[in-house]
């Protein structure tokens, strides 16, 4: 540190870890807020306006014959395991100081997401609403 006028300075070295975690706090709180947008549409959707009764396999079916309901159950499905994987590394990496350890953690995390997410993808854009009773 040096100091000049009686101001202190220093230089901030960023590597490509600080920026990774940076993005991923970043993506904590907007995939929180669009989460909350599209969670409790959901609720309202499904709950509110619509008796517990009326969910049923066919309701299901009327909504996911539309491209629409089926993009937005799959953004609502994408943020929440993004989001919730990213909560998951966060705290194992309070509890888990081997760095190895802590990069193997990550990467079996990161592939069970995109294995998750790819997956239901799949089952929510095949589903065949003709085929409902």
């Amino acid at each position: 540190m040096s100091t000049l006028s009686g101001v202190t300075t220093r230089s901030v070295k960023i590597d490509s870890r600080s920026q990774v975690q940076r993005y991923a706090f970043l993506f904590m709180r907007l995939s929180g807020a669009a989460l909350l947008i599209l969670a409790v549409g959901h609720v309202v959707i499904q709950h509110v306006l619509n008796t517990s009764t009326n969910l049923t396999i066919q309701f299901v079916a009327e909504q996911w014959n539309s491209w629409g309901w089926k993009t937005y159950d799959m953004l609502l499905l994408a943020f929440a395991i993004v989001h919730g994987f990213n909560g998951l590394t966060n705290v194992l990496g309070d509890y888990i100081h081997n760095e190895n350890a802590m990069r193997w953690v990550k990467r079996i995390i990161v592939v069970f997401t995109v294995v998750t997410i790819v997956w239901s993808a799949i089952a929510i854009a095949a589903f065949d609403p003709a085929i409902v009773p």
